[in-house]
């Protein structure tokens, strides 16, 4: 896992807690979770708002375009 081993990620594991305190972790990680999620259905997800020009069918035109 990029390299690491077990002793390093527990050092890391042992500064996060530091930093952030153990009532706060919970809360970090469920803010990460959310965020991957979110991201995931955004890149999955057809757009909300469709853009794409309708191709028009043959022979059918706007009456304005006739005059």
């Amino acid at each position: 896992m990029f390299g690491l081993g077990a002793t390093e990620l527990i050092i890391i594991l042992v500064i996060v807690i530091v930093l952030f305190g153990g009532s706060r972790l919970p809360e970090i990680g469920r803010g990460i979770g959310e965020a991957i999620k979110n991201f995931k259905k955004s890149t999955s997800d057809k757009p909300e708002i469709d853009v794409t020009p309708e191709n028009k069918a043959k022979g059918t035109e706007n009456k304005e375009n006739k005059a």
